[in-house]
């Protein structure tokens, strides 16, 4: 399960920063809430764009091959921090309670969900072909 909803968040934050990337105005205007946050600056949408792709490739890659765990992490800490400016901005009066609620599929799921593939045990388990292969490394590194 694990495997399969990290392709469905790692394609969805790779096409959310694709677009960000490409059409940074489509995207602001598209977004509800985000034109509230202060003026369009399309280098930013598109430094923020280029942190979404990478986050969603990181975890992507880890649903592909479990010792890419580390990438899908630092994207996770990424979305996580993301999440917690939401949560500070409403703490400090600078963004309405009612904007956090609506935020909470777009804001806070993704790093639910990537904290849940990413940072607990049970993620992305190594097969046998891997756990050799590590060991092999490992064996080879203590020569």
């Amino acid at each position: 399960m694990r495997l399969i909803v990290a392709w469905i968040v790692g394609l969805f934050l790779i096409a959310n920063g694709l677009v960000m990337l490409v059409a940074p105005g489509g995207w602001y205007a598209a977004v509800p809430g985000v034109a509230l946050t202060g003026a369009f600056n399309a280098h930013f949408v598109r430094d923020i764009g280029a942190a979404y792709a990478v986050t969603g490739a990181g975890l992507i890659w880890f649903a592909i091959d479990g010792r890419a765990r580390t990438a899908a992490q630092a994207g996770t800490a990424f979305l996580a921090l993301h999440a917690l400016v939401h949560v500070w901005d409403a703490a400090a009066g600078r963004e309405h309670v009612h904007q956090v609620l609506a935020d909470l599929p777009i804001v806070f799921l993704p790093p639910a969900l990537a904290i849940w593939i990413a940072w607990t045990p049970h993620g992305r388990t190594s097969t046998s072909k891997e756990k050799r292969h590590a060991q092999m490394v490992h064996a080879t590194m203590d020569r």
